[in-house]
């Protein structure tokens, strides 16, 4: 990582059986937050998962427990968030899995 967060995503209209293409609200909802605070785009590297697990690329950097999205994945450099954080014990890579807390940070650091 060259001292950018990582955010995760899915995209938008993947399959997931029959009917119309679906959405990540949690997803779009942080897709949103970057959209009307553009100034983000310099601090992060988005990067858009596979709705299917195993989501190997997260899994390498958090673990196989934690590859839900959004995630976004702290770079070492980065301040500690107040509260929502994880951390993956074999990479110590820290890490926030809800949009909540994403939006929290992003807001505030």
């Amino acid at each position: 990582m060259a001292n950018r967060d990582i955010l995760f995503l899915l995209p938008h209209g993947f399959p997931d059986g029959p009917g119309a293409p679906y959405y990540c609200p949690d997803c779009t909802q942080i897709a949103g937050l970057i959209r009307l605070s553009p100034e983000l785009m310099a601090r992060i590297d988005i990067r858009y998962a596979q709705f299917t697990r195993p989501r190997p690329e997260i899994v390498e950097l958090v673990g196989e427990s934690n590859q839900s999205c959004p995630l976004l994945i702290l770079d070492p450099e980065s301040p500690a968030p107040v509260f929502g954080c994880g951390v993956n014990p074999r990479t110590r890579l820290r890490f926030l899995n809800s949009a909540a807390a994403i939006g929290i940070w992003f807001l505030v650091s």
